[in-house]
């Protein structure tokens, strides 16, 4: 009998790219996003933001968190480009930068808790990592590109094309 992950054995979720459905996936690779808008999915959290183009192209190569001072120069050019995009009410593109932002945060603050950015342990069942042994430059590339995040969030023109998006798409 197979072994159980430890995961399961310590009732933390599966990681999720473990048994991952591709064809249920609702964004895809070669989709021109700014072309067909229609077919972009909010989705939840981040969903998306390493797929859909061209908005990946334009906003991906900037996106860095090394260090505090990279952070904030990634972020304001993130935050410039989300302008942008909302300027020309281009909702797709200021969705999928607003992504970028969110993902700074959580990806800088997963180095900030775990070395090398691992939760998990591939090599040993998936079971979990010691947290706290990662980087507190880190957690401070987490903060800055987490308070523009919000500042994103908070933009009255992005919640107002949110909204309408929402509607129209679903």
């Amino acid at each position: 009998m197979a072994s159980r992950p430890d995961f399961v054995l310590s009732g933390m979720p599966e990681p999720s790219y473990l048994n991952f459905n591709y064809d249920d996936y609702a964004w895809r690779p070669n989709v021109d996003y700014r072309e067909h808008p229609e077919l972009y999915k909010v989705g939840k959290g981040e969903q998306g933001v390493l797929i859909c183009q061209p908005y990946k192209g334009e906003i991906g190569q900037y996106w860095r968190f090394k260090t505090e001072e990279i952070a904030r120069e990634s972020s304001a050019k993130i935050l410039e480009l989300f302008n942008g995009y909302l300027s020309q009410y281009d909702f797709v593109g200021a969705d999928i930068a607003r992504k970028y932002l969110q993902m700074g945060y959580t990806r800088a603050r997963r180095y900030a808790n775990y070395k090398g950015g691992k939760k998990y342990d591939k090599e040993n069942n998936y079971s979990p990592l010691e947290r706290g042994t990662g980087e507190s430059e880190k957690a401070r590339a987490a903060t800055v590109f987490y308070e523009v995040w919000q500042l994103a969030e908070a933009d009255s023109t992005y919640k107002r094309l949110k909204q309408e998006w929402k509607l129209r798409y679903g």
